[in-house]
């Protein structure tokens, strides 16, 4: 069974950077699809960005261009480079598989954009 633990959250001005890490253990991780979700007060769980296996990217329309996602195959580890974080970028960041996500999700981090 999948085990992720999210970190490299925290509390960020508009316009700030953050890099979160998803370590995934209990999979053969190099032939997974893996994915960063959000979850915003009062908002349902949507997908941020997902890598393929081999490394191919998506990202949702509201990160596009500001998010980078990547994975280090060696080190069982999924990443999600933030850049100009916006306050509506305010949410529990989680990642687990995709596009179909594991009914086990890690505890997530918290990412909070504020002045």
């Amino acid at each position: 069974q999948v085990q992720l633990v999210e970190s490299g959250g925290g509390l960020v001005q508009p316009g700030g950077s953050l890099r979160l890490s998803c370590a995934a253990s209990g999979i053969i991780f190099s032939i997974r699809h893996m994915g960063w979700y959000r979850q915003a007060p009062g908002k349902e769980r949507e997908l941020v960005a997902g890598i393929t296996s081999l490394s191919s990217t998506n990202y949702a329309d509201s990160v596009k261009g500001r998010f980078i996602i990547s994975r280090d195959n060696a080190k069982n580890t999924v990443y999600l480079q933030m850049n100009s974080l916006k306050p509506e970028d305010t949410a529990v960041y989680y990642c687990n598989l995709y596009p179909y996500p594991s009914a086990n999700w890690g505890q997530g981090t918290q990412v909070t954009v504020s002045s």
